[in-house]
């Protein structure tokens, strides 16, 4: 089981790249690309180059999070 390296938000940088919102996240980096490409998740396109702004980032891990009982 992958962990995350991050212990708070604070330490991340502005914009964050397919690999380290994997390693927040504490999922493959496979799975981070595979985040960035579905529809409503946060991201910035620069021409051919994804990120993610870290407050957008924040906010859809806040919206995203339920409770457990699914």
């Amino acid at each position: 089981m992958k962990v995350s390296q991050f212990k708070d938000y604070s330490e991340l940088p502005l914009f964050l790249n397919a690999e380290l919102v994997a390693k927040v996240l504490g999922v493959s980096p496979s799975n981070g690309y595979e985040l960035m490409h579905e529809s409503g998740f946060p991201i910035l396109k620069i021409g051919n180059r994804m990120v993610v702004p870290k407050e957008k980032f924040i906010q859809w891990v806040e919206q995203n999070t339920t409770g457990g009982a699914n």
